[in-house]
């Protein structure tokens, strides 16, 4: 339970310090403690000192076992630090133990949102080849798992395939969502929008707030201005979604990459949530764009005000002066960002 809560904070020091006490008190061949203590370091994987690599330490002086479970824990770890790469590793030398300890379902989940995050479709091909050869049948988070792999690495058609054909009981909303999202990414906003169609007529799961942000972005890439405009209406008025910033986002990028700077402006001033700076500067850029330099210099100004340490902020006032014939005011501008030790990239 303390290393539970050690969990919870994240801090490497304590960890450290019950670990000490671990091995003083002879509890080192104990698999509920040295499993906990593998996760509590696997938590602190962003620690100054590196949680990971007492993780990895742990794992490598456990005893052997047939559970799978530390080799889970480790692949979170990994994961959680954006080390795809040690997760696949790590599967490879699980294998080489494959008399005493096999890959379970949590296993497979991770090696494939490894190869998600590597963004390679061989290696995700290669995992889809061992789950096929190794389960009998494919959970509803495995057959999520391989979708969202497909979709992230490029082979949108084979996700597709996969949520068309795979059991209707096993379907979920996530299923649908992560094909969605594929098409989003691929510049695939007909499909996108076809495919939601298709849910909302029968699919067997309700469209949540993920589902319109990746239809949102989908038609705000492929100039679907006047679908997006009435699946953003749908939200509230049909599902009961409150709209989020990551919507109102996806609205302001659709309506400033079609040019419809005014209703970009009048969408940031009337939402009811505050704008976070990445809308801000979206308009802003929009208003750069065309030609609105005034409106334009007002949210930069605001920006800088808001943010002054953030260089995106400083470099876009600047281009409005530029684009102005501001030249004094630039001068200032990049005095502000040599006072603050800003440097333009």
């Amino acid at each position: 339970f303390v290393f539970k809560a050690c969990s919870g904070t994240a801090e490497l020091d304590p960890c450290r310090s019950l670990h000490s006490s671990v091995v003083k008190l002879g509890f080192c061949l104990d698999a509920y403690v040295l499993n906990a203590m593998l996760h509590a370091y696997c938590c602190c994987c962003c620690c100054q000192g590196g949680g990971i690599s007492y993780a990895r330490k742990v794992f490598d002086e456990m005893p052997e076992s047939e559970q799978s479970v530390p080799w889970n824990i480790l692949m979170g770890g990994y994961l959680k630090c954006k080390m795809p790469n040690e997760v696949i590793d790590l599967f490879r030398e699980m294998q080489s133990f494959s008399d005493t300890v096999k890959p379970d379902e949590i296993t497979m989940v991770m090696l494939l949102s490894a190869c998600s995050h590597l963004g390679s479709l061989k290696l995700g091909t290669w995992a889809e080849s061992f789950i096929e050869r190794e389960e009998e049948s494919l959970s509803s988070e495995l057959y999520n798992a391989l979708i969202d792999m497909f979709s992230k690495c490029g082979d949108v058609d084979r996700a597709s395939t996969l949520l068309k054909t795979m059991p209707p009981e096993k379907r979920t909303i996530v299923s649908w969502t992560s094909v969605i999202s594929g098409m989003s990414i691929h510049g695939r906003g007909r499909d996108a929008a076809s495919l939601f169609e298709e849910l909302i007529a029968g699919g067997g799961a309700r469209p949540d707030g993920a589902t319109f942000v990746a239809l949102l972005s989908a038609c705000g890439r492929c100039g679907l201005v006047e679908e997006g405009k009435r699946y953003f209406e749908a939200m509230a008025k049909d599902y009961g979604i409150v709209p989020g910033i990551e919507h109102y986002g996806c609205m302001v990028d659709m309506l400033s990459r079609a040019g419809m700077v005014d209703e970009a402006v009048g969408l940031v001033e009337g939402m009811p949530v505050e704008p976070n700076a990445v809308i801000r500067r979206m308009v802003a850029a929009a208003c750069r764009e065309d030609g609105r330099l005034k409106v334009g210099e007002t949210m930069g100004r605001d920006l800088v005000e808001r943010e002054p340490m953030e260089e995106a902020n400083h470099v876009l006032l600047s281009s409005f002066y530029v684009e102005m014939a501001e030249w004094e005011k630039k001068v200032h501008a990049r005095a502000a960002m040599g006072k603050n030790d800003i440097r333009k990239m």
